[in-house]
């Protein structure tokens, strides 16, 4: 059975991006429903994995992680609107027994993205 979990990585700071809120949803359509929300903990991940086993199912989804709130927490001073504050990435699961992984890896000027396993 697979798995969704996520990983992010501040990369300004050069460590895991703790206390950083996520928010999981799922795209029907034009309508986004939010599955689940979390925090990362101290090593940048999430207690347990976002959807798994038959909870994870073939469609589109949305990972939405509040960068700019992160940031500004950190004590960065960040301009008004700040550049990046809230960052999505949509992403589809084609096969729910595969596992995905989808790590963010952020500044607070930039971030990437790639399905790990």
């Amino acid at each position: 059975m697979g798995k969704l979990s996520t990983h992010v990585l501040d990369t300004a700071h050069g460590c895991p991006a703790a206390g950083v809120k996520l928010a999981l949803y799922v795209i029907d359509a034009d309508r986004r429903t939010l599955l689940r929300d979390d925090v990362t903990d101290a090593d940048g991940r999430c207690a347990a994995p976002l959807l798994e086993g038959e909870a994870l199912r073939p469609g589109s989804y949305e990972l939405v992680f509040g960068a700019g709130d992160y940031y500004a927490a950190r004590g960065v001073a960040l301009p008004a609107p700040r550049f990046l504050d809230r960052i999505v990435i949509a992403f589809g699961v084609a096969d729910p027994a595969q596992n995905y992984h989808v790590p963010l890896v952020m500044t607070p000027w930039s971030y990437s993205t790639y399905r790990g396993s």
